[in-house]
Formats: C-alpha cells, structure tokens, sequence
C-alpha cells in the first residue's frame, strides 16, 4: 500500500529550470564565467546551488572558497527572486492537480535541491503551500543529488519504515539515483529529458496529467 509521495521542484512541479539557468550565468557572468543550456541539463541540473558553483568553477581550473560559495549562493537567490516577482514561474502539466487530488490521508513530501526561500513563494503563488507535511530543501543535508542523503531525511521525517512503499517524483537522473539510493520507488516524468535517460526509474511518463494516485499505487506494488 502506498505510504506517501514525495514530489522534486524544478521540472517537476514548475518550469524554473530556465531560470536558475539564467539567474546562475546572470551571476558568473560578470566573473567570465558561462555555461552553456547543453551543459546545464548534462551536468548542473539536479544540482543544489553549492554543487552547481563548485562545478562551474572546476570546468574553469577555478578554485573557490566556502565564504565565496556562500556570497554567489545569496547573489543567486536575489536574483533569483526578481525572476518570481516577475512572474516568470509556470506550473508544469498535470502537477498541481496531481498534488491536490491527493486524499489528506496519504502524507505528501517535497525533496528539492532548491532554496527554500525560491520554493515557498511559488507554493504560494500555485495556492499549495499546504499541501506538503514535509518538505527538504538545500539547507537541509550537507549533500545534495545524486547522492540520497536529501531522500532519506525526507523518508526520516515522514516516518516510513519501509521506503520501497513510497514514491518519488524525478526529472532527472540525478534525482532518479538520489531516490533510489533510499530504498524509493520512482516515476520520472519527461519534462527536462528524454525518458532514454530516465530508464533507471520504475516508470517513466510524458506528462502528470495523465498520473492518477491508483497509478501511483500501482508503482510501488
């Protein structure tokens, strides 16, 4: 029986992939740092903002210091944030009535590798900021996906005992591995790859619009 569902961020529930691509070269930039969109989805997507700045400046043979990552972090987020008040942030097919099709019985988490102060106003502006008993953000672990440390703090909080009757909701590979380094069945959906690269997943989709929560049940049998 299904025991929760535990839906990624970006590329899952809104299109702001474009725009952390755009906020992270809006900052790297003025340091002749860029990065290419073909470089974005092969390396930095499914980064929390630190992975990303520390693979930037590698590509570069650049080093970059804790104090350094902190301030361009922060810089990020700014931007980032002129991007919402904008109203640059559009839900994805099918995931906000997925999420509130939800019954209240059956627990609902959010694992992101997003900022939460990029994260909770767009909840808002989506009218689901209630939606979530948890949610898991960059903050929260020291290592962000692939590795799973984000996905089992989330199945920490959310108190299951048996994650292989949970579910997670990727877009990437680096989410899908994350997801199941914690023990999580996952259904990946093809909105920043193709579903060649997401076959590691228990089920791939083109859309949420076509996801009801029996489906979601059915993954995980």
């Amino acid at each position: 029986m299904l025991s929760a569902v535990i839906f990624d961020f970006d590329g899952v529930i809104v299109d702001s992939e474009p725009m952390h691509f755009r906020a992270f070269n809006e900052v790297l930039n003025p340091l002749e740092i860029e990065i290419t969109w073909d470089e974005y989805c092969d390396v930095y997507i499914g980064f929390d903002d630190r992975d990303a700045f520390k693979a930037a400046f590698k590509v570069c043979n650049m080093t970059i210091d804790t104090k350094r990552i902190a301030a361009l972090i922060e810089e990020k987020a700014a931007v980032f944030q002129k991007y919402i008040l904008n109203g640059d942030v559009s839900p994805l097919p099918g995931a906000v009535e997925l999420i509130k099709s939800i019954p209240a019985r059956l627990p609902i988490a959010l694992c992101s590798g997003a900022l939460l102060e990029d994260i909770l106003p767009i909840l808002g502006n989506l009218g689901i900021q209630d939606a979530f008993n948890v949610i898991v953000t960059a903050e929260d672990t020291p290592k962000s996906k692939p590795d799973s440390a984000p996905y089992q703090l989330t199945i920490e909080k959310l108190g299951i005992d048996d994650p292989a009757t949970a579910i997670a909701i990727e877009d990437t590979p680096a989410g899908i591995v994350s997801a199941k380094g914690a023990g999580l069945k996952v259904l990946a959906v093809t909105n920043s790859y193709d579903r060649n690269f997401l076959m590691e997943a228990d089920a791939v989709t083109d859309s949420l619009e076509r996801i009801t929560r029996p489906i979601l049940e059915n993954v995980v049998l």
